[in-house]
């Protein structure tokens, strides 16, 4: 889903852009299978206005939405001298140590990304940088706003609480609220995972860059025991 996600943020930042809007929250709903075939990618207009607005953009596969995400864009204007969060800023990846996320996760997405983990990290909890060197659209630069998009659904898989080949615990969303817009090619996740009595998870994460939080993510998780 992850590389999915950072396609529909791409179509919706893309459709009738705005220099004066800044998107600045996006829920993705994962449909159906994604199978890695020639797809197609569009976006529209859900509400139109003058100091925000709704953009909702759509994968679909041999005529069936197999994934979806709705974008509201706001107004941006000048509140430096009010900025601030109560979200404490973590140590950089260049604190970190390298964490090989293939250990644990197969596939190329995972192959792709470098993965850097503070101190500290345990079952269900932990502060973890990622990156990835790829472009997301072969030949197009990739903007921040992008790339952490395409990061951000990993954050299920960074601190597991238990390991994958016990339970499957895949997602059925994922939010992601800014309230800065995004700086550099880091994204940090500093994750809680909670599981029910009942078959039901919860991943949330607080989301940083270099230069401090910049948000929140929540995927609502289905688990299965192996």
């Amino acid at each position: 889903m992850a590389p999915v996600a950072g396609l529909l943020t791409h179509a919706i930042q893309t459709h009738a852009p705005r220099q004066d809007l800044a998107l600045s929250r996006v829920s993705f709903d994962i449909l159906g299978v994604m199978p890695a075939i020639e797809l197609e990618v569009h976006a529209r207009t859900v509400r139109r206005g003058q100091t925000i607005e709704l953009i909702e953009s759509e994968m679909v596969c041999d005529g069936l939405t197999v994934a979806s995400a709705r974008g509201w864009r706001l107004l941006t204007s000048d509140t430096s001298a009010i900025a601030g969060s109560p979200t404490h800023t973590i140590d950089g990846p260049e604190q970190a140590q390298p964490w090989p996320g293939s250990d644990l996760w197969a596939g190329g997405y995972i192959r792709s990304l470098e993965f850097r983990r503070l101190p500290g990290h345990e079952a269900g909890r932990g502060r973890t940088w990622i990156r990835s060197k790829l472009d997301l659209i072969d030949g197009i630069p990739t903007t921040a706003l992008e790339r952490i998009m395409t990061l951000t659904d990993t954050a299920n898989g960074v601190s597991t609480r238990v390991p994958p080949h016990t339970y499957a615990f895949p997602n059925t969303d994922l939010s992601v609220h800014l309230f800065r817009q995004p700086v550099g090619e880091w994204l940090g996740l500093e994750t809680d995972v909670s599981f029910g009595g009942g078959g039901v998870g919860l991943t949330a994460a607080c989301l940083h860059d270099v230069a401090g939080p910049i948000g929140r993510s929540a995927q609502i998780l289905t688990l299965r025991s192996r």
